[in-house]
């Protein structure tokens, strides 16, 4: 892990759980269009997709945020020993994840905050870890962040004995077990943290998913989780992935944030993109582009 960036005073960093292989772009988009991607290869390719096989890589990690005394770290990825039998690349793992964190210099018990862009199965991994048979929070002095609506819908879906067990397994042993220790703060729409960050809802993707929105110093970051997956989703916003709770919310919510880049000059901040990671948003016709970079 390296700090990669900085926006206005605050350092960002990215800190790499793995690389998941992903979906072809066709399977993971039910409006994929071949053709039209063709125009848009001469950048995607040979980072963000793959024309021979039709792969969209997807590496999976969190960021880092130093702001003033306090480290804030974003989403938390798959984490070890994690039964997700249903998918191979996540189930039981033995990944580096804290090793990396230590290399700056930062121990578990550094980090103040994690927020929660939305809490699904590859986000919240590392909110906990495996201690003498029982999953503790891997960060004890932190407040876990998470939007209400989001924790209520999923601990919901979980308490259905019909969910697929990797829905059940990741409440059970990635969310619980941190509200159950008394380190969950549960908030509503645009709840301030701070006196720079914003957390905004933008539902789609799931039911409480949200972006978290970063000024300091005249300069605006956006940190948008599963908003988009890979940097196809930019001149072609309308694409929601196979796994979105509500493809039309969804896609409308993509439109909403690419808009507001454009108009503050917002960096870009995804969960899913190869490097370099970010970038800024245009207008390119009637749709948008990216250049990428800090």
């Amino acid at each position: 892990m390296t700090m990669i960036g900085k926006l206005g005073g605050v350092e960002i960093g990215r800190i790499l759980d793995s690389s998941l292989l992903g979906f072809t772009a066709q399977k993971w988009f039910p409006e994929f269009d071949r053709e039209a991607v063709r125009a848009h290869e001469h950048w995607l390719c040979p980072n963000h997709y793959d024309a021979e096989c039709g792969r969209i890589p997807m590496p999976v990690h969190s960021w880092l945020l130093r702001i003033g005394k306090y480290n804030v770290l974003i989403d938390t990825c798959m984490g070890n020993d994690k039964n997700r039998a249903e998918f191979g690349e996540m189930h039981m793992l033995t990944n580096r994840y804290l090793e990396r964190m230590a290399a700056i210099g930062l121990k578990p018990e550094d980090i103040h905050f994690v927020l929660c862009t939305h809490l699904h199965v590859d986000h919240v991994g590392w909110n906990t870890r495996l201690d003498n048979g029982r999953w503790v929070p891997t960060f004890p002095n932190a407040r876990y962040v998470m939007a209400r609506r989001e924790y209520e819908a999923a601990r919901d879906e979980a308490a259905d004995p019909n969910a697929p067990g990797f829905i059940r397994n990741t409440f059970a042993d990635s969310v619980h077990p941190v509200v159950e220790a008394g380190k969950s703060d549960l908030v509503d729409d645009d709840h301030q943290l701070l006196d720079c960050l914003t957390l905004r809802s933008a539902p789609g993707h799931s039911p409480g998913h949200i972006r978290i929105e970063l000024k300091s110093q005249g300069q605006i970051g956006v940190f948008a989780g599963d908003m988009l997956h890979s940097p196809i989703q930019i001149p072609f916003w309308q694409w929601s992935s196979i796994v979105c709770w509500n493809q039309a919310m969804a896609s409308s919510a993509r439109r909403e944030l690419l808009e507001y880049c454009c108009a503050e000059n917002a960096l870009l901040i995804p969960g899913h993109f190869e490097a370099p990671h970010v970038g800024r948003i245009r207008e390119a016709g009637n749709t948008f582009a990216i250049d990428f970079g800090w």
